[in-house]
C-alpha cells in the first residue's frame, strides 16, 4: 500500500465529498478510526483505464486549515504530513459546492498554499443550474491554476472525466513544494484577504445567477452590513417583544375568563370541602394561572419559526459573531444561545455543533442565563401587576419595553459571564466562525402551523403533568393540618406550606421576599413557570373571595410592594435552571463539578441581584 501514489479528497462538510469517494472506489474501500481518535478514516484503491493504480483517502470535512476541532486537526495534519500513521498525499481532489462558491473556494485557496498538485471537482452543478446559476468553468480553472471538472457525485456524473484527468495530476507529484515546516497559519488579516480573494473569483466566474441567488445577494448586502445589520436585528427583536404584549392581550383575556368560569363552575356544583378546594384552588388555580400565558408563548415561537424558515436566523449568527468574539466566543455559539430563548435544554444540546471544547463548555455554562419561555409567564405576570400599560410612543407600550429590557438583560449577563469565564476558567484562543448561509425563502404555512402546534402541545403537556402535580402537592401542603379552633386567619397560615415559607423567609427576607414567594421558589425548581402556578394556589387559598375573583395580577398588585416585585423579576433573570436542565447539563459536560459550579454561580447571582434591586428600589421609592 505505501508504494502506490496517494490522493486525498478534501472539502467543506456536506459538499458531496463522500459520495464522490464512493463513486471512485466502489466496493474497494475500508473504514477504520484514526489512531487515538474517534474520527472515521476511509480509504480505498482506484484503477484507471490505463492501468494506473493509486490509493485514495477521504479526509474529514473542514472549513479551513486553521483547525477548530479534532477531525479538522486530522485533516490539516494529514495534508502537512504530520501524522506517523498516515503518509502525506501526493495529490488532492478538492471538492467544492457549485451552489456556494464563495465559502468553498476559500478552502481551495487555503490548501493551494501547500503546493500540492490538485484538481477541483465542481460538485452539485445540477442544483446550481436548476437555480439558474451558470459558472464559467474555463475561467475558474484559470483563476485557480488547476483543472476543474463539473460533477454530480450522487449520480456518478463527471466521474469518468475526473478519472481521465487524474493521470495528469499524478504526473505533477514531484512538484510538491511545501512541508509541515513551511506552513504558517493565517492571522485575522490573512483570513480576510483569503475570503476577499474567494469572493473576487466567485464574482468573475459566475456568469448568470438565479432569481433566488440574486435576491439573497441584494438582501445580504443590506442585512449583513456592519452598521445596518445590527440595527435591523435589534429593531426586529424589539418588535417581537412589543407584539408579545400587544397581540396577546385579547386571547389571554379569553383564556383567563375560561379558567375563572371553570373554577366558579366547580365551586357551584360541588359542595364546599376538600374536593372542591383541591379542584378549584389547587388544580385549576395552579394550572390555569400558567396556561393563561400560552398566547404570548405562541407569539414568541411564531416569530422564531418565521425567522428560521426565511433563512434570517443564520444571518443573525453572523451579525452577532463580532459581539460574541469580544467575549471570547464566536457566532457558532449564538445559535445554541438563541435556542435557549425557547428552552435551555435544546440550547445546551445544540452546543454539540461547537467544535472547540472550551467554547462549548462556556456556552453550556451561560445558556441558562438566556431568557427561556418558562420565564415568560413570570415576567408578564409581574409586569402586568406593577408596570402600567402606558403608551410611550406610536405602537410602543411601556410593558413591552420592560419585557424587552428583561430579555436584553439576559443577553448582556450571558455575554458578561462568558467574558469572565473565558478570562479565567475556560480561557483559550477564540476560533474563527465559518458557516453556510441558506437562501432567503418564504416560510411554509404548513410548517409554521405544525411548529406552533407542537410547541403548544409541549407546553400544555407540561402544564397538565409537572405543573398540575406541583400544584396538587402544594395544595396539600397548604391545606394541612387543619387550623386550630378559634383561628382568625385563613387556613393556609397554619399549614405545612406556611411553616416551610416562614422558615425560608429568614434567608430571603433580606432581599424583600415574603413567605408566599418563598413557597413558590421551591416547586419552581421543577420548572420555572411552576412558580406562577404555586402563587396562584397560595393566593387562592389565602386571599379573600374578591381578590381571587379579580385574578392573580390584581392580587399581586395589592399584596406586593414595588421593590419586592422588582426584586422577584431580578431573581428570575439569574435564577438557577430547572432540574431537567440541570440533568442535561450534567450529561453534556460529563462533570458533576461543572454542573455544581453552574448551579452555584447562578444561585449567588440571583440572590445578589434581587437584593441589590430590592434595596435600591426601596431607597428610591
Amino acid at each position: 500500500m505505501p508504494h502506490l501514489p496517494r490522493i486525498a479528497l478534501a472539502g467543506v462538510p456536506n459538499c458531496g465529498k463522500s459520495a464522490l469517494f464512493n463513486g471512485l472506489t466502489g466496493s474497494r474501500q475500508k473504514v477504520a478510526n484514526y489512531a487515538g481518535a474517534t474520527v472515521e478514516r476511509r480509504w480505498g484503491s482506484v484503477t484507471l483505464d490505463d492501468g494506473t493504480r493509486f490509493h485514495i483517502v477521504d479526509l474529514p470535512g473542514t472549513y479551513s486549515l486553521d483547525a477548530a476541532s479534532r477531525d479538522q486537526e486530522i485533516t490539516r495534519d494529514v495534508l502537512l504530513g504530520r501524522r506517523a500513521d498516515e503518509a502525506p498525499p501526493n495529490a488532492l481532489i478538492c471538492v467544492i459546492d457549485a451552489t456556494n462558491l464563495r465559502l468553498h473556494l476559500r478552502l481551495v485557496l487555503d490548501v493551494q498554499r501547500l503546493g500540492i498538485p490538485f484538481v477541483v471537482a465542481l460538485n452539485m452543478v445540477d442544483l446550481a443550474e436548476r437555480n439558474g446559476t451558470r459558472i464559467d468553468i474555463e475561467r475558474l480553472s484559470q483563476e485557480l491554476g488547476a483543472p476543474v471538472i463539473p460533477t454530480v457525485a450522487v449520480r456518478r456524473g463527471g466521474l469518468e472525466e475526473l478519472r481521465r484527468r487524474l493521470p495528469g495530476v499524478l504526473d505533477k507529484m514531484a512538484r510538491r513544494s511545501a512541508s509541515s515546516d513551511d506552513y504558517r497559519p493565517l492571522d485575522a488579516a490573512g483570513l480576510r484577504a483569503l475570503q476577499r480573494r474567494a469572493r473576487e473569483i466567485a464574482n468573475k466566474v459566475v456568469i448568470a445567477e438565479g432569481t433566488a441567488s440574486r435576491i439573497t445577494r441584494h438582501l445580504d448586502a443590506v442585512l449583513l452590513n456592519p452598521v445596518v445589520g445590527p440595527l435591523f436585528l435589534m429593531a426586529l427583536v424589539f418588535v417581537v417583544f412589543q407584539a408579545v404584549f400587544a397581540w396577546a392581550e385579547a386571547p389571554m383575556g379569553w383564556v383567563d375568563d375560561g379558567v375563572s368560569w371553570l373554577a366558579e363552575t366547580v365551586r357551584t356544583h360541588l359542595p364546599a370541602g376538600r374536593l372542591s378546594s383541591l379542584i378549584a384552588d389547587g388544580a385549576i388555580a395552579g394550572v390555569g394561572s400558567v396556561i393563561v400565558f400560552l398566547p404570548q408563548i405562541l407569539i414568541l415561537f411564531f416569530f422564531i419559526l418565521v425567522l428560521e424558515q426565511t433563512g434570517y436566523m443564520a444571518r443573525a449568527a453572523f451579525i452577532m459573531d463580532r459581539l460574541m468574539g469580544s467575549v471570547g466566543l464566536n457566532g457558532r455559539a449564538f445559535l445554541p444561545l438563541l435556542s435557549s430563548f425557547a428552552c435551555a435544554i435544546p440550547g445546551i444540546m445544540a452546543t454539540r455543533v461547537i467544535d472547540n471544547p472550551r467554547d462549548r463548555l462556556t456556552t453550556i455554562l451561560i445558556a441558562p442565563l438566556m431568557t427561556c419561555s418558562a420565564r415568560l409567564p413570570i415576567y408578564t405576570l409581574i409586569i402586568a401587576a406593577v408596570i402600567p400599560n402606558d403608551p410611550i410612543g406610536w405602537g410602543i407600550g411601556l410593558q413591552g419595553m420592560v419585557l424587552f429590557g428583561l430579555y436584553l438583560a439576559g443577553i448582556v449577563n450571558a455575554l458578561a459571564m462568558a467574558a469572565v469565564l473565558r478570562l479565567t476558567l475556560t480561557r483559550g484562543r477564540a476560533q474563527p466562525f465559518l458557516m453556510e448561509l441558506p437562501k432567503y425563502q418564504l416560510p411554509a404555512l404548513r410548517d409554521l402551523v405544525l411548529g406552533l402546534l407542537s410547541r403548544a402541545k409541549a407546553f400544555l403537556v407540561r402544564a397538565g403533568t409537572t405543573i398540575l402535580a406541583a400544584s396538587v402537592v402544594l395544595w396539600a401542603l397548604a391545606s394541612f393540618p387543619a387550623p386550630p379552633e378559634g383561628a382568625t386567619q385563613p387556613a393556609i397560615y397554619y399549614s405545612f406550606a406556611a411553616s416551610i415559607g416562614h422558615a425560608l423567609s429568614y434567608v430571603f427576607a433580606p432581599i424583600g421576599f415574603n413567605w408566599e414567594i418563598c413557597i413558590a421558589l421551591v416547586p419552581g425548581m421543577a420548572a420555572r413557570e411552576v412558580a406562577v402556578g404555586a402563587l396562584g394556589t397560595v393566593y387562592a387559598l389565602s386571599g379573600s373571595d374578591t381578590m381571587v375573583a379579580e385574578g392573580l395580577v390584581s392580587t399581586l398588585r395589592n399584596a406586593w410592594s414595588m421593590p419586592t416585585s422588582l426584586a422577584f423579576l431580578a431573581w428570575y433573570i439569574y435564577a438557577p435552571m430547572c432540574f431537567s436542565t440541570l440533568a442535561v447539563s450534567r450529561r453534556e459536560t460529563n462533570s458533576r463539578g461543572w454542573t455544581a459550579f453552574q448551579f452555584g454561580y447562578l444561585l449567588v447571582l440571583a440572590y445578589v441581584a434581587a437584593g441589590a434591586t430590592y434595596w435600591i428600589a426601596r431607597a428610591l421609592t
